[in-house]
């Protein structure tokens, strides 16, 4: 399956870095380019279940594609969801079934930052997107 461009950059991106602290580095900066949710949009309807740290998640379809938007209250976090919105943004809903989220941070070499407790966490925003998606 062809990767979204975005993904593709990070594939790219975190695959050059070497070291952890690089990588981590970098899992830091993917979060500061979320796009920043206005105060109405992190409303109870938009906040994920299942996610230790707050996490909200909007979507919306155009010509059949999804585009994802989301923030968290924790950095660590918005890194790792900035990766995943890389990873689906652009997708179509049998797409975005197909998806395997531990299969792609192995890829980025980031599978040691998902404690059970993020990995569950980040599955909850993948199962939200798959429910938006019908």
């Amino acid at each position: 399956m062809n990767l979204p461009k975005d993904a593709q950059d990070a594939l790219d991106t975190f695959n050059a870095s070497l070291g952890w602290e690089q990588r981590a580095r970098l899992l830091m900066q993917w979060g500061e380019r979320l796009p920043v949710l206005a105060d109405d949009e992190k409303t109870e309807a938009n906040l994920v279940d299942g996610c230790e740290s707050k996490v909200w998640l909007l979507g919306s379809v155009i010509d059949g594609h999804w585009r994802f938007r989301a923030a968290s209250d924790a950095r660590l976090i918005r890194g790792l969801v900035a990766l995943l919105l890389a990873r689906v943004n652009g997708l179509s809903a049998p797409e975005l079934q197909q998806v395997d989220l531990n299969d792609w941070f192995q890829q980025l070499g980031l599978s040691r930052q998902l404690s059970p407790s993020r990995s569950n966490g980040l599955n909850a925003v993948l199962q939200k997107m798959r429910q938006m998606a019908g």
